[in-house]
């Protein structure tokens, strides 16, 4: 679990951790930006911020075998089975009130 409140504090610990899951494998940021088909500099630039837009971010974490667990974000187990529909609000309607 992230131990940070702020979204950009939040990035940079997701950064550190995946630099580390990048570091056991024993991969070079190069390495990795190429695995992930990203730039260099665009890796390098996630490690140090922890800012990378959605789609590389899941290209990286792809490559280090982690999409699954990010699929697993905001999944609530007790919705499993309810469809769509289930889950979506009723249509609002706009206009005054008619007072009988």
């Amino acid at each position: 679990m992230l131990s940070v409140t702020t979204p950009a504090g939040a990035a940079r610990e997701l950064a550190l951790r995946l630099r580390s899951r990048r570091l056991s494998q024993g991969w070079s940021q190069s390495e990795l930006a190429a695995r992930a088909g990203l730039k260099l500099p665009t890796y390098v630039l996630f490690e140090r911020t922890g800012r990378i837009a959605l789609l590389r971010l899941l290209k990286v974490l792809e490559v280090l075998d982690l999409l699954e667990q990010f699929d697993a974000i905001g999944r609530d187990q007790s919705l499993t089975g309810l469809s769509l529909a289930d889950l979506t609000r009723p249509e609002r309607r706009r206009g005054r009130r008619r007072v009988p």
